[in-house]
């Protein structure tokens, strides 16, 4: 099985099952789990590309989609339903070429998980640094990928062993990016976690805890609200792999909150990269938490990748200030002498469906009417589903879509007990 996106995740889920006669696969850029990944982040819901892939699948007239939508406002914490949507990635067991990238806003996280922690013994990462299909059509990666499928489907003796088992890139926003780097592994074994306090008294990161306490506050119900720390690198820094941003925060006006996380490099003069690979795709690492969910699968969670169980929702109650472990996706960026690392929390809003209105065709699809397999000569009668035409924009009916749990003030807290921090891979030269 070969492919990216859809056709990447179905590789996980179909390889879970351990087929008898699928040989290899190649899931290029495809997320894992549906709820932790492309529902809901953090516990925050994100239904605007649920709904636009919904609406967009053909199906037959007595339904055929699961309505994820309905789910997100039923049943928002964790249940079998949404368990079901996460692949056995432990059960793989067969030979894996597995492609991942960056700067992807739905399969990043999914695709480094799946190498991580597939059982295979035979598996190959490589992370690019352009965009999933200009890299899938490369006929340089075409060729790669055919010597893989012959070693492992014709079994031929054609060296591919020999291929490095771990190759990455590493972003470099106004410069030049490192691309193919050989490793031993990833997350990178030489890796050197450090972290950097928060101090909102100065809006900056340190490597030293801030003893004096303070906060930073936004009002959520502004359109722009947000607060930044950041630091100047005083010499030329790699940060590759998992990260996490440890906050104390407390809802003023509310019980819950919903917050978004940026992690970008600056020039030297605060103004950003301007330089994009596609739509939703930049040179930045992000993150997000719902804080009634904030509470950690103790079992599965690393200190650089923490993972929320999603079981049960804890509201804030009045005056509480609690610790959060907020999940930042994998980043490779290089940051040069002088350049600045920030770090932006802001509340995350549901955004507008689309901003049209403008006419999307359902594709049409022909299906064999009775669903068995076909001798090659036989032509069994066909139906075709899809086709209709749909209007997306203003006119979009959004009511039954979740919206986010924002409203007031939210206030950071840093400083002496409050030991607000962001823990960063930091890659040591060889």
């Amino acid at each position: 099985m070969s492919g990216n996106s859809w056709l990447a995740i179905s590789q996980w889920f179909t390889a879970a099952q351990r087929p008898e006669h699928l040989a290899a696969i190649a899931p290029w850029e495809g997320l894992s789990d549906c709820c932790r990944e492309i529902a809901t982040r953090g516990g925050v819901m994100m239904p605007e590309f649920v709904k636009m892939l919904s609406d967009s699948f053909a199906s037959t007239e007595n339904g055929g989609i699961e309505d994820v939508i309905a789910m997100m406002n039923e049943q928002p914490t964790m249940n079998n339903w949404w368990a079901d949507k996460e692949a056995d990635l432990e059960a793989i067991d067969i030979p894996a070429y597995i492609v991942a990238s960056y700067t992807n806003p739905i399969h990043t996280y999914g695709t480094l998980e799946g190498y991580r922690r597939i059982s295979s013994k035979e598996k190959w990462l490589r992370i690019h640094n352009t965009g999933e299909w200009d890299d899938y059509y490369n006929k340089e990666h075409t060729e790669e990928l055919r010597r893989f499928f012959d070693r492992y489907l014709k079994c031929e003796d054609n060296g591919w062993e020999n291929t490095p088992k771990v190759r990455v890139s590493v972003l470099n926003p106004g410069g030049k990016d490192i691309v193919d780097r050989v490793e031993e592994d990833f997350p990178i074994p030489r890796t050197q976690y450090k972290k950097l306090y928060l101090d909102a008294a100065e809006n900056s990161l340190t490597e030293t805890p801030v003893t004096g306490e303070s906060y930073a506050q936004y009002d959520s119900d502004r359109k722009k609200s947000s607060v930044s720390f950041s630091v100047k690198m005083q010499s030329d820094t790699e940060i590759s792999g998992y990260m996490k941003l440890r906050l104390w925060v407390e809802a003023l006006d509310s019980d819950d909150m919903d917050l978004f996380v940026k992690l970008e490099k600056r020039r030297p003069n605060g103004l950003s990269y301007k330089f994009t690979l596609g739509p939703g795709m930049d040179m930045s690492a992000k993150g997000y938490i719902r804080v009634s969910l904030r509470a950690l699968d103790e079992a599965r969670s690393t200190e650089e990748n923490p993972r929320q169980s999603m079981m049960k929702e804890e509201r804030l109650k009045s005056g509480e200030i609690v610790p959060i472990d907020i999940l930042i996706w994998q980043m490779g960026l290089l940051l040069k002498k002088g350049d600045i690392l920030r770090i932006t929390v802001s509340p995350y809003k549901t955004m507008k469906m689309w901003t049209g209105p403008f006419k999307l065709k359902m594709a049409k699809v022909s299906l064999p009417k009775e669903g068995y397999t076909y001798l090659p000569d036989e032509k069994p009668e066909m139906y075709t589903i899809g086709g209709s035409e749909m209007f997306a924009g203003s006119n979009v009916d959004t009511t039954d879509m979740p919206k986010d749990h924002n409203k007031g003030r939210h206030r950071i807290y840093t400083g002496g007990k409050y030991d607000s921090f962001l823990y960063v891979p930091i890659i040591p030269k060889e």
